[in-house]
């Protein structure tokens, strides 16, 4: 396979983690055992961070590199894989956020409540930059007659 297929399948790779560490916090702060609740303070804000840092940046751009190598001829495999990964971003982050309605208010902050409506948000996109990979026609050259 191309560069272009192993940064796909990796920047799909980093929307699934990233999805799954979000669930995963989300799902903790719902269900905070006794023991850890009243020994250690958690604050969730700088882990969202982390999580941002650590999986969806670097996927957006992983995912951005196959889109400016292929833009000009499109490859039906490699749009495929970016919408894949926008799709596991937005199924994801749909389902943090319906998670919130069960977190405790000690833990529901601002970053807590916004951050997976900005990533549905900016799922989109991705989906869109998928899909004009998958109808981009690969140009003919022109045909020199002299």
């Amino acid at each position: 396979m191309a560069i272009e297929k192993w940064l796909a399948v990796t920047s799909v790779g980093l929307f699934a983690m990233f999805a799954g560490e979000m669930i995963s916090i989300y799902n903790f702060m719902s269900d905070v055992p006794e023991a850890i609740e009243f020994t250690i303070t958690f604050d969730p804000d700088p882990k969202i961070f982390q999580f941002i840092s650590i999986g969806v940046a670097p996927a957006g751009i992983l995912a951005a590199v196959p889109f400016i190598m292929k833009r000009q001829y499109g490859s039906k495999p490699i749009g495929g894989l970016i919408i894949l990964g926008g799709i596991i971003l937005l199924a994801g982050m749909t389902v943090s956020h319906l998670m919130l309605e069960n977190i405790d208010d000690a833990y529901l902050t601002d970053v807590v409540k916004y951050v997976p409506l900005l990533f549905m948000i900016l799922s989109i996109p991705v989906i869109g930059v998928g899909a004009y990979l998958t109808k981009e026609r690969k140009r003919r050259p022109k045909k020199e007659y002299f």
